[in-house]
C-alpha cells in the first residue's frame, strides 16, 4: 500500500528559502504593511543592487511618521553597509538621478547616527555618488524640505 503524500504534508516546507543566494531584510512597519522584503536571485552581486533600488524606490519621503522613516533608514543602512567596496561604483551607476538624490539623503542621515565602522563606508558611498551626480545632488539634498 502506497503512502498518501497529501496526508504527510509533502513539500509544505519550501526549502528554497534556505539557499545562500536568497536575501532577506527585515523592516518593521505599521500593521497592514509589508514586514519583510525578499529578494530572490542567483547572482549574489546583483542582489545587493536590486535591494538598494527597491529600498530607494519605496523610500517614505512624504511620510510624517518618524518610526517608519527610522525603520527605512535601518534597512538602507543594512544594504549600504553589506556591500563590498568594489560593488559601490556599480551600484551607483545603476541608479537614476532621483534615486541618487534619495541615496545622498540617506547617506547624510546615516552620518547623523554613526555606528561602528559606518562612517568610512558612508564616506566611500558619498564619494561615488558625488562623482556620478556632481555637486548638484548635494545642493538638491541640502535644500530639499522633504527628509528621509
Amino acid at each position: 500500500m502506497a503512502l498518501n503524500n497529501s496526508l504527510l504534508g509533502w513539500r509544505r516546507l519550501v526549502i528554497d528559502v534556505y539557499n545562500d543566494y536568497n536575501y532577506y531584510l527585515d523592516l518593521a512597519v505599521p500593521p497592514g504593511g509589508p514586514t519583510t522584503l525578499v529578494f530572490f536571485t542567483n547572482k549574489p552581486r546583483k542582489r545587493n543592487i536590486e535591494a538598494l533600488k527597491t529600498v530607494l524606490r519605496n523610500a517614505p519621503i512624504s511620510s510624517r511618521n518618524q518610526m517608519v522613516k527610522d525603520a527605512a533608514l535601518n534597512v538602507v543602512m543594512q544594504v549600504l553597509l553589506s556591500m563590498k567596496s568594489s560593488q559601490i561604483e556599480e551600484a551607483v551607476n545603476a541608479l537614476d538621478r532621483d534615486h541618487l538624490d534619495i541615496l545622498m539623503k540617506y547617506i547624510y542621515r546615516g552620518f547623523e547616527t554613526p555606528s561602528e565602522g559606518s562612517s568610512g563606508q558612508l564616506l566611500a558611498w558619498h564619494e561615488k555618488v558625488h562623482a556620478v551626480a556632481g555637486v548638484g545632488c548635494i545642493v538638491r539634498v541640502l535644500t530639499d524640505k522633504k527628509r528621509v
